[in-house]
């Protein structure tokens, strides 16, 4: 691997340890590392700068995204080093395993129509809690080509330029946002069938859940805002799934309570969980966790729809959505 042609672009906010690990951990694999800092009240400034890592510390006057952090750091690392070719993006509460940057830059190198390579993130710690085990099999998307990647991957200056980084106004999704249009240029995205990331969840509480999926459904609604008219319809599924389930369905449940023969519909949601978890069943270690699953899956459309919900009333009145954090 070429050294000089791949730099590491990290962010995050009060990551504490964790940061140590991430920063250490891309520190081993590559020389040019710059960490993005979003106003910590911790030490995580000094610790970068003691591990010989540049900081660029965002302007908080600025509305404050993780798409923007992202951008300004790839513009720090280019401007320092602008043989650059390839860009490591990680964030901060993740450790990058050892041999992932060169197994991506490698058929990133010799697959010139590809913008992204990314692999498997694993969560640290999944048997800590139920909600990070759902974080951990979330993660596990299909190996080969993908639509999308999420916030670690290695990606092609080229392709990154070519679509203007990724966009400063989404609050999340920003990651499937940008590989959208990477793929409406004619970008390609791959999965590899390697170990990329141990992520940091650290979901304790119901309602880290809860915000977690709220900032998903905003982030569904604000990117079929920006592109479901295209001939994909870009996430016109989420957001159509989100409202029948958690809006609609509810709604005609409620009107009709007062008919006998219309009862069953109480049990719509339970046959649902119930289909999922036999449908499902072959991909999870046990028929629980295939039931914990199912259920989330199901209960997440009210908090996602409620996010939908707030994008288009914040669209409305012409209010800005604070990001949404569940850490």
């Amino acid at each position: 691997m070429n050294n000089n042609s791949i730099g590491a672009v990290v962010i995050g906010r009060n990551e504490g340890e964790r940061l140590r690990v991430c920063l250490e951990s891309i520190r081993e694999q590559l020389k040019y590392v710059i960490y993005v800092d979003s106003g910590s009240t911790d030490s995580s400034v000094e610790l970068a700068e003691s591990l010989g890592v540049y900081v660029v510390n965002l302007d908080l006057t600025i509305p404050f995204t993780a798409a923007r952090a992202r951008n300004e750091g790839a513009k720090a690392l280019l401007k320092l080093t602008p043989q650059i070719e390839f860009i490591q993006f990680v964030d901060g509460d993740c450790e990058v395993q050892a041999g992932w940057v060169d197994q991506a830059y490698v058929f990133l190198k010799e697959s010139v129509d590809y913008a992204i390579a990314c692999g498997r993130r694993r969560e640290r710690y999944p048997d800590a809690s139920v909600l990070n085990k759902l974080c951990d099999i979330e993660w596990n998307t299909p190996i080969g080509d993908t639509k999308s990647c999420g916030g670690d991957a290695l990606i092609r200056v080229k392709a990154f330029e070519h679509v203007n980084g990724y966009n400063e106004s989404l609050i999340a999704g920003e990651e499937p946002e940008m590989c959208f249009r990477l793929r409406q240029q004619g970008w390609k995205i791959r999965r590899l069938d390697a170990e990329m990331t141990l992520h940091d969840a650290a979901m304790t509480k119901i309602s880290q859940w809860w915000k977690r999926h709220k900032r998903a459904g905003h982030a569904y609604a604000e990117s079929f805002y920006l592109h479901g008219s295209s001939q994909e319809r870009f996430r016109y599924k989420e957001v159509r799934s989100n409202i029948f389930w958690s809006l609609l369905l509810p709604t005609v449940i409620l009107f009709s309570l007062w008919q006998p023969l219309m009862l069953w519909l109480l049990f719509v949601y339970p046959l649902q969980i119930l289909r999922l978890t036999i449908r499902d069943k072959s991909k999870y270690a046990s028929i629980s966790l295939s039931f914990i699953v199912a259920c989330s899956n199901v209960l997440s459309k009210f908090p996602q729809t409620l996010g939908i919900m707030t994008f288009y009333k914040n669209f409305l009145t012409g209010k800005r959505q604070k990001i949404i954090e569940y850490k």
